[in-house]
Formats: C-alpha cells, sequence, structure tokens
C-alpha cells in the first residue's frame, strides 16, 4: 500500500480536503490494480498477453483524458474572463446605471413613472425557470426585487468546484451586499459533491424570511394572558444559502437518514448548477420566458420518443404473447418519464411554507 501511504499527510497531521481526495483516489487505484491481477491470473497465458496489451492501450487513453481535462479547464477560465464585460454591460442596464449604446430609449410619457434600467430582471428569470421557481416563494418575491446581479466563477487553482455570487441593492431585508454559495467538488466530471457553503445573512430584525413567528393564545389559569410567541423555520428560497451539513467522521448516518441527506445534497446542486449553466448565461432570455420555451419544446420530444419506444416495446410484448399463446391484441397506454421537481420533493419532512410574520 505504498501509494496510500504516499498520499497521506506527514508527521500525523490532520486530513485536509486535498489530502482526502489524494488519499481515495490512491485506494481506488489499489483495489482496481488487486481486482485486476486476480481476474488476469483466471486468463490463459496467451490471452493475458493481450489483455495487458489492451491496458497499457487504456492508460494512454486516460492519460490523454486527463490532459484533455486540464486545456477543458483552462479554456473555460479563459472564456469567463472574456464574458466578464459583457456581464458588465449588462449590470449596467439592469441596474439603470447605464442606457443601451447607440440605441434611443423612449422617454416617459407626461406623469407617467419613470422606470430605472429593467425592473425585476432576475426575479422574472428565475421565476421562469422550473427548478428555481419552486424554490421561490411568494414572500421570497420583494427581497428578490432588490437583486442587481449573479455571478459565477471557479473556486481556484487548488480546489475543484464553483461559486454563486449573488449582488443585491441595498434593501430592508438583510445587511449583505454579496450573498455567497460554494460549491466543493470531489470529481466535476461526475460530478461528485464534497459539501457546499453558503453566507450566514444578516437579517433585519423581523425580517428573516426563513422563520415565521406562530402565536398562540396561553391555557387558562396560565400566570400570563400575553401570547405565546414560537419562531419555526418555513420554506424560503433564501434556505439556499443555508446547505445541508454533511457529517463528520465520527458522526454515524443510518441508510435513511443518509438517503435523505444524499437526495438534498443532490437537490441543492441541482439548484446551483441550474444558475451556473443556465440562468446566467442566458439570462435575457429566461427573462423573456424563450428559454422555458425552447426548454418546454425539447421535453415535449423527449415525452413522444418515449411513448414511441413504449409502443415499440408493446408491439413486441404483443408478438411475443402471440406466438406462445394466440389471443385478441389489446393496446397499452404508454408511460411517460417523470420530470425531476426539485427540492419540493425532497426526501424527509419539509418545513411549512410561511404565510406571516
Amino acid at each position: 500500500m505504498s501509494d496510500v501511504a504516499a498520499a497521506l499527510p506527514s508527521g500525523g497531521a490532520g486530513l485536509t480536503d486535498e489530502d482526502r481526495a489524494g488519499l481515495v483516489s490512491a485506494i481506488q487505484d489499489k483495489l482496481e490494480t488487486l481486482m485486476s491481477q486476480n481476474f488476469l491470473a483466471t486468463l490463459s497465458p496467451a490471452v493475458r498477453t493481450r489483455v495487458t496489451a489492451l491496458q497499457d492501450i487504456q492508460k494512454s487513453h486516460d492519460e490523454l483524458k486527463e490532459k484533455f481535462l486540464e486545456e477543458k479547464a483552462a479554456l473555460e477560465a479563459k472564456y469567463q474572463k472574456l464574458y466578464e464585460p459583457l456581464y458588465n454591460q449588462r449590470l449596467e442596464i439592469v441596474a439603470g446605471d447605464k442606457e443601451p449604446e447607440g440605441a434611443e430609449v423612449p422617454a416617459a410619457e407626461e406623469g407617467a413613472e419613470v422606470e430605472k434600467g429593467v425592473p425585476e430582471f432576475w426575479l422574472t428569470a428565475m421565476k421562469n425557470n422550473e427548478i428555481l421557481a419552486e424554490q421561490i416563494t411568494p414572500r421570497d418575491e420583494p427581497a428578490l426585487k432588490y437583486l442587481k446581479d449573479i455571478r459565477w466563477s471557479q473556486l481556484g487553482e487548488e480546489l475543484k468546484g464553483f461559486k454563486l455570487e449573488f449582488h443585491f441593492a441595498s434593501n430592508p431585508y438583510f445587511k449583505n451586499e454579496v450573498l455567497t454559495k460554494s460549491y466543493f467538488m470531489i470529481d466535476e466530471e461526475e460530478p461528485i459533491l464534497e459539501k457546499a457553503e453558503g453566507t450566514e445573512i444578516e437579517w433585519n430584525a423581523g425580517k428573516n424570511l426563513t422563520q415565521k413567528i406562530m402565536k398562540k393564545k396561553p391555557k387558562k389559569g396560565a400566570k400570563s394572558s400575553k401570547p405565546i410567541t414560537k419562531t419555526e423555520p418555513c420554506e424560503s428560497f433564501f434556505n439556499f444559502f443555508s446547505p445541508p451539513a454533511v457529517p463528520t467522521e465520527e458522526e454515524e448516518l443510518d441508510e435513511e437518514e443518509a438517503e435523505e441527506l444524499q437526495e438534498m445534497m443532490e437537490q441543492d446542486y441541482d439548484v446551483g448548477s441550474t444558475l451556473r449553466e443556465k440562468i446566467i448565461p442566458h439570462a435575457v432570455s429566461w427573462y423573456t420566458g424563450e428559454a422555458a420555451d425552447l426548454e418546454d419544446l425539447d421535453d415535449d420530444e423527449d415525452d413522444e420518443d418515449d411513448d414511441e419506444d413504449d409502443e415499440d416495446e408493446d408491439e413486441d410484448e404483443d408478438d411475443d404473447d402471440e406466438d406462445d399463446h394466440p389471443k385478441p391484441r389489446g393496446r397499452k397506454a404508454g408511460t411517460k418519464g417523470m420530470k425531476a421537481a426539485g427540492a419540493a420533493g425532497a426526501g424527509g419532512e419539509q418545513p411549512p411554507e410561511c404565510k406571516q410574520q
């Protein structure tokens, strides 16, 4: 196990995220090698020689794939910098800091309210996306109207993953100007999520949208006649910045708890990757609804393909039945594949939706 020993930090120091990833990789490689050697021993010498040659070819392929991923990451970083000026121009127009260059913006009619920039740009864009719309409650909308911009960036050369930044104008809900959400990945190709971290929101008094205040009448005979107030968590888009906590090595989860955590982490990553891959690069198309229409069209085409496959399978089953036991042919209904519904379908009990505060 020399490969595993080499991956461990010297001096008995605690494992960092990078050390842990290296250790996992070394153990996997060692196990794969041992399993391969055991299997090769069962083969004839001639076949074993040929399979060994195939393994060498595979190794060369894997080395090229690793180089491809490195160049891909560098290319993505290069173009991310090229996108920045365009995102800056978008921010200026959306926030009303600058009018479109070379375009004549009509003046407001006499007596009409002057609109600055593009009101509710990001709120509208997110609500037009099915996954994000399920995260936004009516109580969240007034706060999200202050959202000026959303950006994403890589975590850095030493870390795998990405960070989302939500830039807000001054608002009555919280003090933060920027809320962030970071996704730390073990593998970005799979992808395998290690953990996620979000900004702690500095809520103004009485404005916490992730909580609701319940008031109950005191029991008969109680010393005080004042209502009893109790704070409870509730559904809110801003729960996005308090992601599921990954337990430490000392903490053990039973199978049901582990499955629930896995589902919550997958749904959380689904929201983050939707923002990164769809909303940020194509924000205006989501604002106008054009992107949602195209996505619905793609879904309809996929559903039609699924229906055709189901009908083909039904015909094959009917043909088999006729061969074995001839009987009248009946039509069987096709089953459409179900679509992931985001965090609304998370395992376990969900916090109640806030009606009032």
